[in-house]
């Protein structure tokens, strides 16, 4: 979006002069949107002129217009994909005492993917996939920014993300992931947990915070495929209100 116009040219420096900070201005387009998807009785917003430089950023006029008190709620326009579900992010603590995030999933989530598909084991991966995968598959740019950027309405992908309180550095520690089954109400879950976390009840909490999600979401049933062999993530589906099926499937009704 940003390189899109021809004034990123200019924003990029050139002929001696400096760069603007680009990083401030995505961050300023980003909660721009957040801020006109958390307030939907925004009927017009406008920041103009923007000042950029390499100090910063700053709005020298700004205009906001809303829409009318008597128009209902219901008939407010809506965006045309889901917004980022703010109210599933929460903090979580490990059996361990570890404090963890969990979230939904966002783009911006690709380079710790890569760094998290490194912590799975070939176990871990059979048992994720079903299959042997390569590594350098699985961390493909392709494959990882569609896993990453999805459509909230038909996937939900919830994420334990920690973050080092000496350093800042932050890592994902597991995903599970719920998609709608097309034409059906619906969905099949899949989980994992990198294997220096898994032990923790993270798998679990994961888990969880899926089936809640579909109860919300009213969905009649979700499905989830299984090894026989999996010792770990069969006990998990049955204590969570999973049944097991000859084909073995693991199902919720």
């Amino acid at each position: 979006l940003m390189e899109q116009p021809r004034i990123f040219a200019a924003l990029t420096g050139g002929s001696g002069r400096t760069s603007v900070d680009l990083a401030a201005l995505e961050s300023l387009l980003v909660r721009f949107s957040r801020l006109v998807l958390a307030h939907p009785r925004i009927r017009e917003i406008d920041l103009n002129p923007l000042l950029a430089s390499a100090a910063g950023l700053l709005a020298l006029d700004a205009r906001v217009v809303l829409h009318d008190p008597a128009v209902p709620d219901a008939t407010l326009p809506r965006p045309a994909i889901r917004p980022y579900p703010d109210a599933l992010v929460s903090p979580w603590t490990m059996r361990d005492g570890t404090a963890v995030t969990i979230r939904p999933i966002r783009p911006e989530d690709e380079p710790m993917m890569v760094e998290f598909h490194g912590t799975l084991s070939d176990t871990s991966v059979l048992r994720r996939y079903f299959v042997p995968y390569d590594l350098r598959e699985r961390v493909a740019h392709e494959r990882l920014a569609r896993l990453c950027f999805v459509d909230y309405d038909r996937e939900l992908a919830l994420v334990a993300e920690y973050r080092e309180p000496s350093t800042g550095a932050r890592d994902l520690l597991g995903v599970a992931r719920l998609i709608r089954t097309h034409g059906r109400n619906e969905a099949t879950f899949a989980l994992v947990i990198g294997d220096p976390w898994q032990g923790r009840g993270l798998g679990r909490r994961l888990l969880a915070g899926l089936l809640d999600h579909a109860r919300a979401e009213a969905l009649a049933r979700v499905t989830g495929f299984v090894l026989a062999e999996n010792d770990r993530m069969l006990p998990l589906c049955r204590r969570l209100g999973f049944t097991r099926s000859e084909e073995h499937t693991s199902e919720l009704q």
